[in-house]
């Protein structure tokens, strides 16, 4: 279901509920994109055979999910309590915020929508499952250099981040992270830029860049992040190239970049002819 041509997502559902059953979604007030605000998804499940619950064990529905990584995220944890049998279909195009500075620097597609439905997804039912969501999910410092000093007070586990994440799990991290900060150390051409940055990002990137695969990168964040196995978070495209999107106003105008298309800053209000 959509309600703006730039920014739809669609639910597809099994119903498989043995009694009636009507849930009503909508994103958060709080999101901060402005074109999901109005946008409702509802799921309607019902079955003419209504039996016992203690005799008959309920199958939970199975969904599809398209969406951005931002407007949907306050819809995901009451999804949760529906289902966890949810497939979340997501771009690789974002060029904004700290994903930016990454792909400007090592290449590749943009991770964080993935990145930020996944720490959505990730178990919180024990102390350490909620400590590596808290690490994954750390952004730095807005300064560059107090930025820079934390991640590498990170990267050598000295970090109060690393508190209550046993060592199985803090060499694994660890170990991406090293090698997203190897990589960039090879790019002596570049200087990149911690400020804002999300480690979750960073590991995912790493990740992505040991593997050659952007699939196995989203397998390894899930399973330490303890994402359901019944969940599955998926690229709308899978690459280990950079994604650009553009699109044509009406006057003729081309913008190129995802972020340029939902944030202009040239001010234009011409509506959009075509995306190419």
């Amino acid at each position: 279901m959509a309600e703006t041509s730039l920014g739809p997502f669609l639910i597809c559902y099994k119903p498989s509920f043995p009694f009636p059953f009507s849930s009503f979604f909508t994103p958060s007030s709080s999101s901060s994109s402005s074109s999901f605000s109005s946008t409702r998804v509802f799921i309607t499940m019902s079955s003419s055979n209504v039996t016992n619950n203690k005799q008959q064990q309920v199958e939970q529905p199975s969904l599809l999910v398209f969406s951005g990584g931002t407007a949907f995220n306050g819809i995901v944890e009451e999804l949760k309590k529906l289902t966890t049998r949810v497939a979340h279909v997501l771009p690789v195009s974002d060029d904004g915020g700290s994903t930016a500075e990454i792909v400007r620097v090592l290449g590749g597609p943009a991770v964080g929508d993935i990145r930020s439905r996944c720490l959505r997804l990730s178990d919180e039912s024990t102390s350490e499952a909620l400590a590596v969501r808290r690490l994954l999910g750390h952004r730095l410092p807005l300064d560059a250099l107090e930025a820079k000093a934390e991640w590498y007070n990170i990267v050598e586990g000295e970090h109060s981040l690393w508190i209550g994440v046993s060592r199985p799990y803090r060499e694994t991290i660890r170990a991406f992270l090293a090698y997203f900060q190897n990589q960039i150390l090879r790019r002596s051409s570049e200087s990149f830029c911690f400020s804002n940055g999300s480690i979750g990002n960073f590991f995912f990137a790493g990740a992505r860049i040991f593997f050659q695969s952007l699939d196995a990168a989203i397998f390894l964040f899930s399973r330490v992040s303890d994402i359901p196995s019944e969940s599955l978070v998926l690229p709308v495209i899978s690459t280990n190239d950079r994604l650009t999107l553009g699109c044509e106003l009406w006057d003729g105008t081309i913008i190129r970049g995802q972020n340029e298309i939902s944030h202009p800053t040239g001010g234009s209000l011409q509506p959009i002819n075509k995306v190419l």
